[in-house]
């Protein structure tokens, strides 16, 4: 699986921004996909997944309430809508893939892509 993140970009505190990741080269919907994301100078953390049929989600407690992960397997597309934004939530997003799961550890996943800048300013 090919997956291409974008949607990044710098927004004011309060604002909103919606990231998206195409893939490509397999069957999309055997696959769960995830967000993670990385600031500088820290691990990566897990934001949000999302069953292969978008049944089930998880959400790290840190973006509950504020970002939603959603699918659309017929454009080969997962999304994550992040609202309220704030400083803290400044990262590289990175979308992942993982056959028949949605876990919330990195090393679940098989498939990563190349990330995208998100820059909240206070």
């Amino acid at each position: 699986v090919q997956l291409q993140a974008s949607g990044g970009g710098l927004v004011q505190a309060g604002g909103s921004l919606r990231l998206s990741c195409a893939a490509s080269g397999r069957t999309f919907s055997n696959y769960g996909m995830g967000w993670f994301r990385q600031a500088p100078g820290k691990e990566r953390d897990f934001v949000a997944s999302i069953m292969w049929g978008g049944e089930s989600t998880y959400y790290a407690d840190s973006v509950k309430g504020r970002f939603t992960i959603s699918r659309d397997n017929a454009k080969n597309t997962v999304y994550l809508q992040m609202n309220s934004l704030k400083p803290e939530d400044t990262a590289v997003y990175y979308c992942a893939a993982q056959k028949w799961g949605w876990g919330r550890q990195g090393n679940e996943y098989d498939y990563w892509g190349q990330g995208t800048q998100v820059t909240v300013s206070s």
